[in-house]
């Protein structure tokens, strides 16, 4: 049963003109697991959870996350259909890619702001980490840690990051699954720690209709509007299932299950956890001048004192160091996928994998670049967070690639496969195109009130920038290498697909 099962995905890749290199060794848990991982929902809700409250408060946070998931819920059911078709590593830029073979141009620049995204978001997430362990030892100590501590600190999360993708599928699939139960565990956890042990728990009135406005804008709808960014940035990564479909059984159908069943999930869990967040939550204006290095902790802190408040950034700065590791496997596998087009230069060295099938190279690359960009976290906390708001705004545009594709040549998606929308596919894909391009706007939106230098949205002028690098990118080497899709499936000897698969079904065996 087990081999046939693999040599199903492996025939399916095979069609699609990619030779099977990697073990499939990803179970159904695995790989919803890596997207929910990637997700993070308490992660994503504890380190965004000030952003919505001082824009909108728990009217903008509560009508906002439900608004907000029921569209990325739409995003994730139009990637679904069209990763049930194309279960292949590159995600997004392969799905861009085939759908559209006579426009390279919008392949390649999917590949390199989602893989630049990806770098950034690992980035990011290790950084939080070192932030929460900050706050714990604030918390505990009384002592704050300097900027300097806190980027040692993220360079130390960024090498644990590349030892544990360079160990392999195995451990990063175990990993995730272990999130899975611990996001479960920990939601559990902090729901009954914050509702069972707050002293004076706010009334219903107040979680669903309260209006708090920090932003300095006069408009009560733009800034409930701008409350919505801390639920698209948290549910930002489920297409993240994707980047291991080589590597999972029935790729074709636990894939886009893992796309799907991470945003439903995410989008429970997530309201289960604001909900007793804002029940709790004691003072906005002491969480506003919180010293603490992620506002949450001043949170924890006025709810349940301090040891249940270490108890709660634990839980949380956990889930967060595993979430900040999937978002290097992504990055290591796209620019594996890439590498295989002739997408990057010295593609050979991002093609190496070693013993425990990881793209290394790959891996370390996304290392090293976080490791560069922590360092601007030393120097100047407003550029280190442009460059990283660039990441999220980088996602959203790498979303809509494909999406825009489906909205206007529809045609595009020729190969249907298990999972399929139907004729509710151009609907969906065209509610998710609206809300796409509506968020790509907002995030780029100043959101405080007047102005100046150190208010400024700079997330414009880092995505600006990321844009125009791969623009040059495109036109000083990409336009002469990448044509779209390099078949891979003959052999190294020219060998056929049968020839091909029998090889790969002795490599199983001995396996």
């Amino acid at each position: 049963m087990e081999s046939n099962t693999v040599s199903a995905s492996d025939q399916r890749l095979l069609a699609l003109g990619y030779r099977p290199e990697f073990r499939r060794e990803m179970s159904l848990f695995g790989v919803v697991g890596i997207s929910f991982c990637a997700i993070g929902i308490l992660t994503g809700m504890s380190s965004a959870f000030q952003t919505g409250l001082f824009s909108g408060g728990p009217l903008g946070l509560f009508w906002g996350w439900n608004v907000c998931s029921l569209f990325m819920f739409f995003i994730a059911l139009g990637l679904a259909e069209i990763c049930s078709s194309y279960p292949t590593m590159g995600g997004l830029y392969f799905w861009v890619c085939k759908m559209k073979p006579d426009l390279p141009f919008l392949g390649f620049c999917t590949g390199w702001l989602y893989t630049v995204a990806m770098m950034f978001t690992g980035t990011s997430g290790n950084l939080s980490t070192a932030l929460y362990i900050a706050s714990l030892v604030e918390v505990g100590t009384g002592k704050t840690l300097s900027r300097v501590k806190i980027a040692a600190i993220a360079w130390g999360m960024n090498i644990l990051s590349g030892v544990v993708n360079t160990i392999g599928t195995k451990a990063v699939g175990r990993m995730s699954a272990f999130n899975v139960w611990w996001t479960l565990g920990g939601t559990l956890v902090l729901v009954v720690t914050l509702l069972v042990k707050t002293p004076t728990k706010n009334t219903a009135g107040f979680v669903f209709t309260d209006f708090e406005n920090f932003t300095g804008w006069s408009s009560r709808g733009f800034v409930v509007l701008l409350g919505f960014l801390q639920a698209v940035y948290t549910l930002e990564g489920c297409e993240t299932a994707a980047q291991v479909a080589e590597e999972a059984k029935r790729a074709e159908i636990l894939a886009p299950a893992g796309i799907v069943a991470s945003i439903v999930g995410s989008w429970i869990i997530g309201l289960a956890y604001m909900l007793a967040l804002l029940f709790s939550v004691q003072s906005i204006p002491a969480i506003q001048q919180t010293s603490y290095a992620i506002p949450i902790a001043q949170l924890f802190f006025d709810a349940v004192g301090k040891r249940l408040s270490i108890l709660c950034l634990l839980v949380v700065g956990v889930s967060q160091g595993m979430a900040a590791i999937t978002a290097f496997t992504a990055s290591s596998r796209l620019m594996y996928a890439l590498a295989r087009d002739n997408g990057v230069p010295a593609r050979a060295l991002f093609l190496r994998k070693n013993k425990w099938q990881a793209p290394y190279y790959g891996v370390w690359l996304s290392v090293f670049v976080g490791c560069i960009i922590s360092c601007a976290y030393i120097g100047s906390t407003i550029a280190f967070n442009a460059i990283l708001s660039s990441a999220a705004i980088s996602v959203m545009l790498s979303y809509l690639q494909p999406i825009l594709i489906r909205v206007f040549w529809p045609s595009s998606l020729r190969d249907r496969g298990p999972f399929t929308l139907g004729k509710w596919s151009w609907p969906i894909n065209f509610a998710s195109f609206l809300f796409t391009v509506f968020v790509c706007v907002l995030f780029i939106l100043p959101t405080a009130h007047p102005t100046n230098a150190q208010n400024m949205n700079y997330a414009v002028v880092a995505i600006g920038g990321l844009i125009v690098c791969t623009m040059i990118a495109w036109v000083a080497w990409g336009r002469f290498h990448f044509t779209g899709i390099v078949e891979t499936a003959l052999g190294d000897h020219g060998e056929g697909t049968a020839e091909v698969m029998e090889e790969i079904t002795k490599v199983d065996s001995k396996s």
